[in-house]
C-alpha cells in the first residue's frame, strides 16, 4: 500500500499537539468515513455521503462544478479498495478521501479531485490506467500515472528516487501531478504515528529534503508550513516540545500586543476610508523556533504577524502609506513582492511597525486574490491548461489567478516555472540514480532565486549564490564549454564572480570548437546543470589536462630600473650627446612615433623614456636634467606588450599566430600562472616598422579570450 498511516485519534510520539496549533483546516473523522464507506455505494446518480464534505469544499470555490466525475471516481475507488485496511485499522478508502479534501479546501478543480480519489487505485488494486482513461479521460489518466510509484520488485533500492524522477518529469507537463503528491504526503505525515520510529524518521527526512522544497517552489504555503511542523515534531522532538510550550504560554497570557496593534491599524485604515481586513496570523511551530533562535527571548508580538487584506493592488500601497504615516515603521523591514513577485507566484508587501514599548509587529499587505495564491500556489490556478474560453465566472480561482503571475518571460508561465525547466534539463544528464537523488536534494536546498538580465533583454532565473559559470550553462547548455569570460554590469568579470539579483550578464564565448571547460569551474558551479555538464565532459576526457601557461619554461620579465639598460641599443634615437650610448628604457618601452625625452645615467648612457612615463616625473622631481632626444631615420623598433586574457586551451597558439601575421618577431615571451582564470602574457617583439604597432595590438585584442593589450609599464 502506498499510504502507511494510522488514526490521528491515536497520535504518535512526534505528532503536533492540536490544542496549541494555529487555525487548522478541519480534519476528517476517519471512523465516520469508514462507516460511510462500508455502507456501500449510493444509489446511481446520487452523491455518496462519504464525499459530501469534499463536494461542499469544492462548491465553495466552484459553485457550478459538475460533481458527477467525483461521484463516479469515488464509486470506482471505494469498490477497488474494498477490503483493504490502513495500518490504523480504518478502511483504506479514507486515505484518498482525506487527500481529496485537502485539495478541495485549497481550491483544486474537478479534474484534480477526480484523479486524487483514484490516485492509489492503479498502484494498489486491479484497476489499470487504460480503465481510468476509458472512464475519466486522458487528463485524469495522466495525473494518476504521474503519482503512481514504481515497483520495488523492478527497481529495488532505486524505486523511491526513480519514482520521484518520474513524478518530476510528469510535473513538467502538468503541475497538478505534484499537487496531488503533496496532499498525499501531508495526510500520510499527519497519520504517521503507528510506524516504527526509524521509518517515521526516514519518511520525514525525504519530506524535509524533497517535498517541502517542492511545496515552496509551487507556492503551496498551506501544505508547506504544516509539513514543516510535522517533520519538526518527528526529527527534533525535544526542540518541538520546547516550542510548543512557548506557544502555549503565550496563548495563556491575558494581553496580546498583536491584538492592540491590529485594532490601532483598523482605526487608521477606517479614517483613511480604505476597506480592509486586519487579521492576526499566528506563526507555525517551525517559524516560532526560527525566530527564537534569531532573537533569543521572544516577546508577544513575535508569535504572529498581521495580515491586511484589500481588494485592489493600488489599495496595498495605500495601506502601506497610511501605516508608515500614522504608525512608527521599521523601514529596513520593507519588501515589495508585488512589483517583483517571488519565483513561486507569491505577491505581498512586507513591512513592520513598532509600539512605544519596543514591540515590533511584522505586517503583510496583499489582495484577497494574492492571499489565495500565497496559500495555495499552483493549486489556486485551477486548471492552468484550460483554454481561455473555458475560464469560470469572475471571482473564481482560475479566472483571477493569472493576475498574480509576474511579467518576467521565464516565470510568467506557472505551468512550467524556470526552476522546474532547469531541474528537468539536468536530470536528463544524470542517468545514475545516486547522482540524481543526491543532486536533487542539493538543488532543492537552494531555496532563493535571483534574476539576471542578458544584453538582449532576456532573463535567466538562477539560485542565490550562482556565478557566471552557472549563467553560462543556464543560457548555452553544454555549448558553455566555450565560454571564456563575462561582463557583469558592463565590467569585465571572472567566471567565478557571484551574481546578484538584477545584474546584467554578457557571456563572452570563444570561437574555437575544441574549447573545453576548466576543472576549476567545478569550484564555482552552484547549479546542478553546470556541475553535471562539467563533470560529464571531464569524465569523457579523463586524459585532458589544462594547457600549460607557457610552452617553454617560464622566466620572469626583467624588471628594468629607470636608469638601467633596455634590451638593445637604440640606433634609431638621436641625441645631442654624440659620444653617449643611447638605450630605450624598459619601464615604458618607447617606440616611434612616441614623444620621448632622455636622462643621462652612469657610464655615459642616455636612457630614453616616453614623456608620460612615471619614471620621468620621478627624475624631474629629484632635479635630474633632461637630455634632448629624437627619433632617427630607422623605422624598425622593439617593444614590450602586455596582454590580459581569460585562460582557455590553445590561446597561446592563437595569439602568437596573430602576432606573426602582423610581421612581429617575438624576442621573448612570459606567461604568468593563471590567477582566478585570468592570465597575463608579456611579449617583447621586433617590428620592421613602428607604424605597424597599432595594427599588431588590434590583432592581439581580436584573439578570443584576450580582453586587453597595452604597452609594458614596469616601474
Amino acid at each position: 500500500m502506498s499510504a502507511e498511516a494510522t488514526n490521528p485519534a491515536t497520535p504518535g510520539p512526534g505528532a503536533p499537539a492540536a490544542a496549541v496549533r494555529r487555525k487548522a483546516r478541519p480534519r476528517i473523522d476517519l471512523r465516520r468515513l469508514g462507516r460511510a464507506a462500508l455502507l456501500g455505494n449510493a444509489a446511481r446518480g446520487r452523491l455518496p455521503d462519504a464525499i459530501g464534505h469534499v463536494a461542499e469544499a469544492h462548491r465553495a470555490h466552484y459553485p457550478d462544478a459538475d460533481l458527477e466525475p467525483l461521484r463516479r471516481a469515488y464509486v470506482l475507488a471505494e469498490s477497488s479498495h474494498r477490503g483493504q485496511m490502513r495500518k490504523s485499522g480504518e478502511p483504506y478508502i479514507t486515505h484518498p478521501l482525506a487527500v481529496t479534501l485537502i485539495l478541495a479546501e485549497l481550491g483544486a478543480e474537478t479534474t484534480t479531485l477526480t484523479a486524487s480519489l483514484l490516485h492509489d487505485t492503479v498502484e494498489d488494486t486491479d484497476v489499470t490506467l487504460d480503465q481510468v482513461r476509458e472512464q475519466f479521460g486522458e487528463e485524469v489518466r495522466y495525473l494518476v500515472d504521474g503519482v503512481t510509484k514504481l515497483e520495488k520488485v523492478d527497481y529495488g533500492a532505486a524505486a523511491e528516487p526513480e519514482t520521484f524522477r518520474k513524478m518530476l518529469v510528469a510535473t513538467g507537463s502538468d503541475v497538478r501531478v505534484m499537487s496531488i503528491k503533496l496532499a498525499d504526503r501531508l495526510h500520510n505525515m499527519r497519520t504517521l504515528g503507528v510506524m516504527r520510529r526509524e521509518k517515521q524518521e526516514r519518511i520525514a527526512k525525504v519530506t524535509r529534503d524533497v517535498l517541502i522544497p517542492l511545496a515552496e517552489r509551487l507556492g503551496v504555503q498551506a501544505l508547506k508550513t504544516e509539513l514543516e511542523d510535522l517533520v519538526f515534531a518527528i526529527l527534533h522532538p525535544e526542540e518541538y516540545e520546547h516550542t510548543r510550550e512557548l506557544i502555549a504560554e503565550n496563548a495563556a497570557r491575558a494581553d496580546d500586543p498583536l491584538a492592540g496593534i491590529a485594532e490601532e491599524m483598523r482605526g487608521v485604515l477606517r479614517e483613511a476610508d480604505i476597506p480592509a481586513e486586519v487579521l492576526i496570523r499566528p506563526r507555525h511551530f517551525v517559524s516560532v523556533h526560527r525566530v527564537s533562535r534569531k532573537r533569543g527571548e521572544l516577546r508577544g508580538a513575535d508569535f504572529g504577524r498581521l495580515l491586511v487584506l484589500v481588494n485592489e493592488d493600488a489599495d496595498c500601497y495605500a495601506v502601506l502609506g497610511e501605516l508608515h504615516t500614522c504608525m512608527t515603521p521599521v523601514v529596513s523591514e520593507f519588501k515589495d513582492f508585488i512589483a517583483v513577485p517571488k519565483f513561486n507566484l507569491y505577491q505581498s508587501l512586507h513591512t513592520a511597525v513598532a509600539r512605544a514599548d519596543g514591540q515590533v509587529a511584522e505586517v503583510l499587505i496583499r489582495t484577497h486574490q494574492m492571499h489565495k495564491v500565497a496559500e495555495a500556489g499552483v493549486v489556486a490556478l485551477g486548471n492552468p491548461y484550460a483554454p481561455a474560453a473555458d475560464t469560470p465566472a469572475p471571482g473564481t480561482a482560475t479566472e483571477t489567478a493569472g493576475a498574480a503571475a509576474p511579467a518576467d518571460g521565464e516565470r510568467a508561465d506557472p505551468t512550467r516555472p524556470g526552476w522546474l525547466s532547469r531541474l528537468l534539463d539536468w536530470q536528463k544528464a544524470a542517468p545514475d540514480t545516486d547522482t540524481f537523488w543526491s543532486t536533487l536534494r542539493e538543488d532543492l536546498a537552494q531555496d532563493r532565486e535571483i534574476t539576471v538580465f542578458r544584453p538582449d533583454g532576456g532573463t535567466l532565473g538562477l539560485p542565490e549564490g550562482a556565478t557566471c559559470v552557472d549563467a553560462a550553462y543556464a543560457q548555452y547548455g553544454e555549448d558553455a564549454h566555450a565560454c571564456i569570460g563575462a561582463r557583469v554590469n558592463g565590467r569585465l568579470a571572472t567566471l567565478s564572480t557571484v551574481l546578484t539579483d538584477g545584474d546584467t550578464v554578457q557571456l563572452l564565448m570563444g570561437q574555437d570548437p575544441a574549447s573545453e571547460p576548466s576543472r576549476e569551474w567545478l569550484e564555482h558551479a552552484h547549479t546542478a546543470a553546470a556541475r553535471i555538464a562539467i563533470q560529464r565532459w571531464l569524465a569523457a576526457h579523463p586524459d585532458s589536462t589544462e594547457e600549460p601557461p607557457d610552452p617553454a619554461p617560464s622566466r620572469p620579465v626583467p624588471d628594468f630600473p629607470a636608469s638601467g639598460t633596455a634590451p638593445r641599443t637604440a640606433s634609431a634615437v638621436v641625441t645631442d650627446r654624440p659620444d653617449a650610448t643611447v638605450r630605450l628604457a624598459g619601464c615604458c618601452t618607447p617606440v616611434p612615433p612616441d614623444e620621448v625625452t632622455g636622462f643621462a645615467v652612469r657610464g655615459g648612457v642616455v636612457t630614453v623614456h616616453r614623456v608620460e612615463c612615471a619614471s620621468v616625473a620621478h627624475m624631474k622631481s629629484t632635479g635630474r636634467p633632461e637630455t634632448a632626444v629624437s627619433w632617427g631615420d630607422s623605422s624598425g623598433c622593439r617593444v614590450t606588450l602586455v596582454a590580459e586574457s581569460f585562460g582557455r586551451p590553445h590561446l597561446l597558439a592563437d595569439l602568437t599566430e596573430a602576432m606573426a601575421q602582423e610581421g612581429a618577431e617575438i624576442v621573448s615571451a612570459t606567461v604568468e600562472p593563471p590567477s582566478q582564470q585570468r592570465v597575463r602574457h608579456t611579449y617583447t617583439v621586433e617590428l620592421p616598422d613602428a607604424a605597424h604597432l597599432p595594427a599588431l595590438m588590434r590583432a592581439m585584442r581580436n584573439v578570443p579570450g584576450v580582453y586587453d593589450v597595452g604597452r609594458a609599464q614596469h616601474q
